[in-house]
This record gives C-alpha cells, structure tokens and sequence, in this order.
C-alpha cells in the first residue's frame, strides 16, 4: 500500500525509531495525536487489517491508559491497543473510487465476470427468483445465500470486541 506523498527511491522504515513520516510504521503509543494513519493492526504483531482501501485514512484522537483512540473513516470510534501498529498518513490511488470503467470488457480483463440479477433468476438459484413477469421482490432483499440484505445488522450480539468500541458508526440508510 502506497501511502499519499510517497515518491520512488523515498525510504520507509519500520519500527519504534522511525520518524513520523508518510510511509513509516509505528507502535501507536509513538505516534502524536490529531495524525491520519492506515493498516492498523487489531492485534499486536498480527499485521495491519483495518483501512486499507484506496483513499483511506484513520485518526488518532488520543491515548488514555494502554489504549489509543481511533475514529475509523466509517466514523466508528474504537479502542486499539497502544502496542498496535499502524502506518503514517493516507492511503494514495485517492480518485480510485471515480473511475468509470466504460464497458463490459474493462471488467472482463480485471477477471471479473457477468452479474446476473436475483429476480432474472428461478428460486431455486436466488431468493428473489420467479414469479409471472417481473414481480417485485416477494420477501425482505436478500443475498443469493438467503442472507437478508440492505440494512440488517449481521454482527454478533456479544462480541468481546464490543468493549473496545467508543461509538458506532452512522448508518446511511
């Protein structure tokens, strides 16, 4: 992942020594507060798995005890362990989400193939199959796994996680 800034030949270090630049990695107990972060790790020494995507960017709030306080660009606010790291600045490719492929094939050479609506379907391939012509959707939306979709919340009620968790994010539905 190349953070926002970075140029060829430009050095990135890793460790507690490091400077607070884009691209270096650092335990958040060393990195100041109010700075944009990515590739968070949930658990030390485990390697980054939040913020990864193009244009993402984290904030470290503060620190209070052995936790520092991070507002996710979801605009969830969580507690991660000072031991964690996480590398400075914003994750470059910023425009990636503008990009228009223009046709088919564009997708075709990314490897990806055709999506076939549900209701196109018959209901033994998805849930919102059959029916006489095109019948809405007879059920809540749902996934071809039978799934329910678009709104309903899928994370597990007593997560041990959810402890570490200051505020939710803002659905936008």
């Amino acid at each position: 992942m190349a953070p926002l800034g970075l140029t060829v030949g430009q050095t990135v270090l890793a460790g507690g020594s490091a400077e607070i630049k884009p691209g270096n990695t650092l335990p958040l107990s060393l990195i100041p507060a109010g700075t944009l972060i990515h590739n968070i790790e949930f658990e030390p020494g485990k390697g980054g798995q939040v913020v990864r995507s193009a244009g993402a960017a984290a904030q470290l709030v503060g620190q209070e005890g052995k936790y520092a306080l991070i507002r996710l660009p979801s605009g969830e606010m969580r507690r991660f362990l000072v031991t964690c790291m996480a590398t400075v600045g914003q994750i470059g490719n910023v425009e990636h989400q503008n990009v228009k492929s223009g046709k088919a094939g564009r997708i075709r050479w990314l490897g990806r193939r055709p999506k076939v609506r549900g209701s196109a379907m018959s209901p033994r391939d998805h849930p919102h199959g059959g029916g006489e012509g095109r019948t809405p959707r007879g059920m809540n939306p749902k996934t071809p796994q039978g799934k329910v979709a678009l709104g309903h919340k899928t994370r597990g009620r007593h997560k041990a996680s959810d402890r570490l968790i200051v505020r939710r994010r803002k659905l936008d539905v």
